[in-house]
């Protein structure tokens, strides 16, 4: 965001009205990022909860970071995790199989894009469902939030190689779906 340099700096000073902002600017990318790993939405709103609340504790740091949308994204990441590995311990395990509710959301279509219809929307939103769950993570940070493949593999903890890999099966799999 273009205002971040702006908000972080304030943030640092413990502005309360800048971290609201900061939270409302990334909270609905980082929630749904969440929901690809933890399912339910009240997991999901508490992780990125847990994130916020990081944040808030390490603001002095945070103008450190390069890239606060990677290091938020990473922050979810960690903390849908780490929640998994509780639940895992008291039983209450997903899987990555069963991950399955990621959709494109929001409006990220080029002019070229725009002339697609809520058909094929709909179409591509399906085929996306049908991607194995790592595969359907790493499509959605390459393709939907367009982060560097390397930003990706340090995230995920996977080289870009595999990231590649991902990103081709996802797009093979989507376009052999549309031809159909």
């Amino acid at each position: 965001m273009n205002n971040d340099i702006e908000y972080i700096s304030k943030i640092k000073k413990g502005e309360e009205a800048s971290f609201r902002h900061f939270v409302n600017s990334y909270s609905k990318d980082l929630f749904y990022y969440a929901q690809c790993f933890v399912r339910t939405k009240e997991t999901a709103e508490e992780v990125v909860s847990d994130v916020f609340l990081d944040v808030w504790r390490h603001r002095e740091e945070i103008e450190e970071i390069k890239n606060i949308k990677a290091w938020l994204l990473t922050l979810t990441h960690n903390k849908a995790i780490s929640y998994l590995r509780k639940a895992e311990n008291s039983n209450e395990i997903t899987s990555w199989e069963e991950i399955d509710s990621f959709q494109i959301i929001g409006n990220l279509q080029t002019p070229d894009e725009q002339m697609i219809s809520k058909e094929e929307i709909a179409q591509i939103n399906s085929l996306i469902q049908t991607l194995p769950p790592k595969c359907k993570v790493v499509f959605a940070l390459a393709k939907i939030e367009r982060l560097p493949y390397k930003e990706i593999a340090d995230m995920l903890n996977i080289s870009v190689k595999t990231i590649n890999a991902h990103v081709a099966k996802a797009l093979e799999i989507i376009s052999s779906g549309l031809k159909k």
